[in-house]
């Protein structure tokens, strides 16, 4: 069985640019017209990993083959933020994991508790701000899953998290982190042999899942920014004469993706270092 395991709807908040933060949301997808281009481009499962809410489950818990997930905004141990993806929980979780965001010591207790499998989600970018040394200690040490494959991250980054999940025996988990439609499906999970829903979550819990799909590069990002910047437009009626804007964006994705690849590039070694046995100076 198939499941794109990071996909974000309208229910994941305003986006985190700053001036931008107030206008414009991180994704446009509706719920509806999300779950059937899912179904449409081959995946036997669907679930919804939105920042921080389980909005979107109300129109699709019907469906037989949906189940519910969550991507955590969460705080490292060493003052890090940090995105989790949570896989297979229900209402009640959603409640706690919040409450405990803050707080990681807390928040892996519950998640140990309840049996959940969790990843840490595009590890090697710096979409959600610095990294530490102990922040990798602490993933290999407590984190059971590590997103190895994101359809919105460059292939570089997605390489140096594979070989940290393959070093660290972690298992792999892949989705298209998609924002926008044209990407959903596009990078998935699978299970082989399972069945049912359980039998994926269990085959997924006991690393017997594989990934699959495409990495992300400049012309995808620049696609996606621009789509969402379209369905700002469409939404609020008045933000059309930031149009000019738009011609900024391709210029604005080459700046970005040059930060990621640094990033990735830069951790990558670094962890390589640091697993080899070599000790150098913590850097973030």
């Amino acid at each position: 069985m198939k499941c794109d395991l990071h996909v974000h709807t309208i229910h994941s908040g305003m986006c985190t640019v700053p001036l931008f933060n107030r206008i414009c949301r991180e994704s446009y997808n509706d719920p509806h017209r999300l779950y059937a281009a899912l179904r449409q481009r081959g995946m036997d499962l669907v679930t919804v990993t939105d920042h921080d809410s389980i909005d979107a489950v109300e129109p699709l818990r019907h469906h037989p083959d949906f189940f519910l997930s969550e991507e955590v905004s969460c705080t490292t141990s060493s003052g890090m933020h940090l995105h989790m993806g949570v896989y297979g929980i229900e209402e009640r979780d959603h409640v706690e994991l919040q409450r405990r965001a803050a707080d990681m010591a807390s928040l892996l207790a519950y998640l140990d508790e309840r049996r959940l499998l969790f990843s840490v989600n595009h590890v090697f970018s710096g979409l959600t701000g610095s990294r530490t040394d102990a922040d990798f200690e602490e993933f290999a040490s407590r984190f059971p899953a590590v997103e190895t494959l994101n359809g919105q991250m460059l292939a570089v980054a997605n390489r140096h998290a594979a070989s940290f999940a393959s070093r660290t025996g972690k298992i792999a988990i892949g989705g298209s982190d998609a924002h926008t439609m044209a990407s959903v499906g596009r990078t998935y999970t699978e299970v082989p042999g399972a069945r049912t829903r359980a039998e994926f979550l269990e085959g997924l819990k006991l690393g017997r899942a594989r990934v699959a799909g495409a990495s992300g590069d400049y012309w995808k990002l620049t696609r996606a920014i621009w789509e969402i910047g379209c369905s700002l437009m469409q939404e609020r009626r008045g933000t059309v004469l930031l149009a000019p804007l738009l011609a900024a964006v391709p210029m604005i994705t080459l700046v970005n993706l040059a930060l990621e690849y640094e990033f990735a590039y830069r951790w990558g070694r670094r962890i390589e270092w640091m697993w080899n046995g070599a000790p150098r100076q913590a850097t973030t």
